[in-house]
């Protein structure tokens, strides 16, 4: 068992009260940072194990949280902010005080995969079809710094550390996480009292369990990796551009920065600027890169090949999925013949010719990744989850909802009315983004504030309840403005002293003050002229993971549990 030190549990037994065979005592109080009571309960032996256990992984997220607000580790992130190299130095030094080596990272023989948009994807068809070939594989979707350029979790922090696809096991991850942060905190004082923010922490905490539980093939999208065995490019787009510039050309050059000597590596098609920044990189870094081909290139037996996650975009992903772990096999030295022709186009080898195996094939067809093109259906109501959060994946987005969308309602029953819910972070262009929206032809717009989840550690955390609520009520105004020409001259969207009480309505559209009223009102209330007659509802959930995790905590079994 671990817990923090600042942690303090008790235990009060009350003797007077008799136990039976195999209970253990009756317990009456047990308090940690959170005040948790209980009193005259008797407890087997495995319920009390339980119990315990759900309290150290509610302390130990308590305690990852509180890592985002560190004092020293803030200062550090300040100190390194503007050098890569610093930066790099400090994830290797929580590393080493782990007692993980450089040559421990390279056993795990790691795909590395960096870009905008797509790495999750990626990775998630990479490790499927790895495990189609009986490897045992691990995904972290950690960074080192800053913090919070990391892909976010739908509903738990565990989702972002996987082993075999699945999220880790909720014991593993609080024995782990203690071992981690003992560790850690024992070493602190002798290296000046700092300790890692959230996200890096992940970082070393999923490089522990992978070492730990004896991963064959890693995944990850962490630069820290010495000697990964393939890398590989998602999508570029425009995003976090506080930290990686503002154009596709500065973005390129950050992330070719998981180039090594060496080591084989793919992108996706890229626009022309992008492209050109990441050969220089590859050819300054002596580092063979290929562009991958259209998956329609691909020759299988089984004719066109078929994905488990929709959308033309996710067609990108899959062939680079292909060729990182055709790459990786070929290391591995399968008796299988995977072969491939390459030829010279532009500086770059783009590969033509490749035939993936029927394990390959059936790989991609298995996929799955929660959150991403996913449709779910609640009785009357289809929710469409897409947690496109650029332009564009919104883009991409918009336009798989409208044609799947259409293929629904070919058999409903009577109309189909479309829904928007909405939410984004406040320092994305959500107006932009909406403009995107306005072809899908929504009957109704619902906008709320993104859920705080269980972890929730990024900037947003410290925003108040009537920031977020405003932050909806421009989102509104822009939507209105961009769907109908909508003016507010005259309207106030703020009272003199406070906000306007909610949900408020604006003809054919609702703000709510949460992810779970919004949706009581969708799927129970719907009084709106548009929905009350409508034999079916298409709700498009969008501009947030975390939003669209909202979703899937209320109406997905897995969930919700």
């Amino acid at each position: 068992m671990g817990w923090s030190q600042k942690s303090v549990f008790v235990l009060e037994v009350d003797e007077s009260v008799p136990a039976t065979e195999g209970d253990s005592a009756c317990i009456v109080g047990l308090h940690s940072r959170g005040s948790y009571s209980l009193s005259m309960v008797h407890l087997s032996e495995l319920q009390f194990l339980t119990f315990l256990c759900l309290l150290l992984l509610q302390d130990a997220i308590r305690t990852l949280s509180a890592l985002q607000t560190d004092a020293s580790a803030l200062e550090m992130q300040e100190q390194t902010r503007i050098c890569p190299q610093l930066k790099l130095q400090a994830m290797r030094g929580f590393l080493e005080r782990v007692g993980i080596t450089a040559e421990d990272l390279d056993h795990l023989n790691i795909i590395h995969v960096a870009g905008t948009k797509g790495k999750g994807s990626t990775c998630a068809f990479t490790e499927r079809i790895l495990r189609g070939y009986g490897y045992r594989t691990g995904f972290n979707s950690g960074s080192c710094f800053p913090a919070w350029l990391q892909f976010p979790h739908l509903v738990e922090v565990r989702e972002r550390i996987r082993i075999n696809g699945q999220p880790i096991g909720k014991e593993l991850f609080t024995k782990y996480f203690w071992q981690v942060y003992r560790r850690l905190e024992d070493t602190k004082d002798t290296h000046g009292g700092t300790m890692p923010l959230c996200f890096p922490f992940l970082t070393v905490l999923a490089f522990h369990v992978s070492i730990s539980v004896g991963i064959k093939c890693l995944s990850s999208s962490v630069v820290v990796c010495r000697r990964p065995w393939v890398c590989g490019i998602a999508s570029l787009d425009i995003d976090h551009t506080e930290i990686l510039g503002d154009t596709i050309a500065k973005i390129a050059w950050h992330k070719g920065g998981i180039f090594k000597p060496g080591v084989p590596a793919f992108t996706v098609q890229q626009p022309e600027d992008g492209l050109a920044v990441l050969r220089d990189r590859a050819e300054l870094i002596r580092c063979p890169l290929r562009v991958c081909p259209e998956l329609e290139d691909y020759q299988a037996d089984c004719g066109p090949l078929h994905l488990g996650l929709a959308g033309k975009h996710q067609h990108f992903n899959a062939s680079l999925a292909l060729q990182l772990s055709h790459t990786w096999l070929q290391r591995r030295c399968l008796p299988e013949s995977l072969t491939s022709t390459s030829v010279e186009n532009a500086g770059l080898l783009q590969l033509t010719f490749f035939k993936p195996s029927p394990i390959m094939v059936k790989g991609l067809a298995d996929t799955q990744w929660p959150g991403r093109t996913q449709i779910l259906k609640h009785g009357a109501v289809t929710f469409f989850l897409d947690g496109a959060h650029t332009m564009r994946s919104i883009q991409a987005c918009a336009a798989w909802f409208r044609e799947t969308s259409a293929q629904h309602q070919k058999n409903a029953s009577g109309r189909v009315a479309r829904v928007l819910m909405f939410s984004i972070k406040g320092e994305r262009d959500s107006a932009a983004m909406l403009k995107l929206l306005v072809p899908c032809h929504f009957d109704f717009a619902v906008f709320c504030p993104i859920p705080k989840a269980v972890f929730y550690c990024n900037a947003d955390q410290t925003v108040s309840a009537e920031d977020r609520l405003q932050r909806c009520l421009d989102i509104e105004r822009s939507w209105h403005l961009h769907s109908s020409g909508w003016d507010n001259k005259g309207t106030q969207l703020l009272s003199e002293d406070s906000l306007l009480p909610l949900p408020e309505k604006k003809g054919d559209t609702l703000v709510f003050p949460c992810t779970q009223s919004a949706l009581q009102w969708i799927t129970q209330g719907r009084e709106a002229a548009p929905l009350c007659d409508a034999a079916e509802i298409h709700v498009l959930t969008t501009g947030s993971l975390y939003l669209v995790g909202g979703v899937l905590k209320q109406f997905d079994p897995a969930f919700s549990k």
